[in-house]
């Protein structure tokens, strides 16, 4: 395993739509295996194939339970509800905006052997597999923001939630 270089805004494979996954050999299996070390590295949420640069329908994710999920051509089946909150991207270091996003989606991928399966996830998952699933088709979270968050104003949303959860 090896981490991997982490693209970052400018470069022109982050706007470029990935090639579906057909192969699930040995260099699929290296991909993966890379980019869960360079996440756990980064100490990142969630990275996609173009930001280390391959552009295939890859994804890693860390889930609830801090397991590192491996998502082979994902794609969304679901969405409902609604969230807002800061998003920030391993690809857009240091700056965060504020995003909406489904608060529950269901998807469907492959796993390293090309085996399909469905999942869902809500809240912080839920804007993962959206934000991720999007760096696959060439996107990134800056097209959902009219400006980039101040350290002040990150700090003081998350003080604003933990002070909604302790009403409840």
């Amino acid at each position: 395993m090896a981490i991997r270089r982490i693209v970052t805004q400018g470069d022109d494979r982050l706007a470029k739509k990935c090639r579906t996954v057909t192969d699930f050999n040995k260099r699929l299996h290296v991909l993966l295996d890379d980019m869960q070390e360079t996440l756990a590295e980064a100490q990142g949420a969630g990275l996609a194939a173009p930001q280390v640069g391959i552009l295939r329908r890859a994804v890693v994710i860390v889930d609830d339970e801090e397991n590192m999920l491996e998502l082979v051509n994902p794609e969304i089946l679901e969405e409902s509800g609604e969230q807002r909150g800061p998003e920030g991207c391993l690809s857009v270091p240091g700056k965060w905006g504020m995003v909406t996003r489904p608060n529950c989606v269901r998807i469907k991928a492959q796993d390293r052997y090309g085996n399909w399966f469905e999942m869902e996830g809500e809240g912080l998952m839920a804007r993962c597999f959206c934000h991720e699933i999007e760096h696959l088709d060439g996107h990134l979270y800056v097209e959902h923001i009219d400006h980039f968050l101040t350290d002040e104003e990150v700090e003081a949303f998350y003080e604003e939630e933990e002070a909604r959860k302790g009403e409840r």
